[in-house]
């Protein structure tokens, strides 16, 4: 299977290529959302590619639209029929139809473990994003409660965390308080199936957006090890983590002293490796079908 790290889809007209994913116009009403095996971390697009990572996150996000009783804007993985067979051949596996909306210029972060920045801002200042934790708590605790934590959508640069307030500044008073109630529906639902299966989502993102008839909808991806950690459950009870997502990626690139700021180091070929067959893991864990995409 060859590795993808941009597409040209000589039938469609390019809308834009964010981060991970090609974005195609289909019609006045769809889209065409194609997910390659680009990998970003801290805002930044990694110079590495890694293999599956475009499949598994389709197929991931595939499996949850199908599943949950929430409205969204999938509609098939299935190439339009009226693309060449080279088209289809390429985009099949890695690519939606979806819905087209208005996105909204934020990220709705549902966090339910002390993990990742969250975890990071609570040992400088008691806090996770503002809000005032319990003294005490350990790594990856899991929280009270969980928590609503939005953030900016930037083009550009980093994005940049904001309370509820600042959230209604920007979409509306109505539209925040439908974000952050679906939100935290949306985690709990994906909370309790994962737990069943010895998985702990200890944090995820969704992103919304307003479609045709002015309803917020969700858009883009859903609980993939792109949009969320992923914690096994056993190991964790025994006071161990492991990762099964894109934390693995994070904590290499801290360990090698880059400040962040300069384009990133290039992925030495075992971090590589591995975190493809992590991605791979959690596909097949997730979603209960071997990852087949060789």
């Amino acid at each position: 299977m060859p590795i993808v790290g941009e597409t040209s889809i000589p039938e469609l007209k390019l809308l834009k290529r964010g981060k991970v994913r090609d974005v195609y116009i289909i019609d006045d009403k769809n889209l065409l959302i194609v997910a390659t095996d680009r990998i970003s971390a801290f805002d930044y697009v990694l110079h590495n590619l890694i293999p599956y990572k475009g499949h598994v996150l389709t197929g991931i996000s595939v499996y949850w639209f199908k599943k949950i009783p929430f409205k969204h804007h999938f509609l098939t993985d299935e190439p339009p029929d009226f693309l060449s067979e080279e088209s289809k051949s390429l985009l099949k596996g890695r690519s939606m139809v979806v819905k087209r909306t208005d996105v909204l210029p934020v990220e709705c972060i549902v966090r339910g473990h002390l993990a990742g920045c969250a975890l990071r801002e609570y040992k400088k200042t008691g806090t996770v994003n503002g809000i005032k934790l319990p003294e005490g708590l350990k790594d990856y605790a899991r929280l009270p409660e969980p928590l609503f934590t939005p953030t900016t959508k930037e083009e550009t640069g980093h994005d940049r965390p904001i309370n509820f307030q600042e959230l209604i500044n920007v979409v509306g008073r109505e539209t925040a308080g439908f974000l952050k109630e679906t939100s935290l529906k949306l985690f709990k639902f994906g909370y309790e199936d994962l737990l069943k299966k010895g998985i702990i989502l200890s944090d995820t993102k969704f992103e919304f957006g307003i479609d045709q008839d002015g309803n917020p909808i969700l858009i883009d991806e859903i609980f993939t090890p792109d949009s969320s950690r992923y914690i096994d459950l056993e190991m964790w009870k025994q006071g161990r983590v492991y990762d099964m997502d894109k934390e693995f990626v994070r904590e290499y690139l801290m360990n090698t002293g880059w400040d962040r700021e300069s384009p990133p180091p290039p992925l030495p070929n075992e971090i590589i490796d591995t975190t493809a067959k992590r991605y791979l893991e959690i596909y097949e864990r997730v979603t209960g079908k071997s990852a087949n995409f060789y």
